[in-house]
């Protein structure tokens, strides 16, 4: 398809897609949302990007074949899981990381939850992208 709308319009819509899909990510454990969804939005942002400019386009914008994206998704999801066994829990039990900086900052804290999440988000992208772009060459 050569709209020239189409690509003006996609230019724009991809970024803000992609945007709301690490929106949907980050919330996903406290709100709903999560990997799951999120990663269904940015295949989505894809799967335009493919529509407006062409699959090889949409191949090489996404720099990772989908089923390596897939497959390292899978792996950092159970990883993630695993977590709780290094220190003597039961698998998937909540971990936290607790980084401080210096005086006044207050530090951040990661869970095992969120980089679930994450390998949960790459693993679905990986996924979708994969049979999106399958189906596209067996036309």
């Amino acid at each position: 398809m050569n709209s020239l709308i189409l690509q003006t319009a996609t230019r724009v819509l991809v970024a803000l897609i992609l945007l709301f899909s690490i929106y949907m990510l980050l919330r996903g454990h406290n709100y709903p949302g999560g990997g799951f969804i999120a990663g269904l939005i940015a295949a989505s942002a894809f799967a335009l990007f493919a529509i407006a400019w062409g699959m090889e386009s949409a191949q090489s914008a996404l720099k990772i074949p989908p089923s390596t994206l897939a497959a390292s998704g899978v792996l950092i999801a159970a990883v993630s899981g695993m977590l709780g066994l290094f220190s003597g829990e039961a698998p998937f039990s909540g971990q936290w990381l607790q980084i401080t900086g210096g005086k006044n900052t207050g530090g951040i804290t990661i869970s095992n939850v969120l980089i679930f999440d994450i390998g949960v988000y790459f693993a679905v992208l990986g996924a979708v992208l994969t049979l999106i772009f399958a189906l596209e060459e067996s036309n």
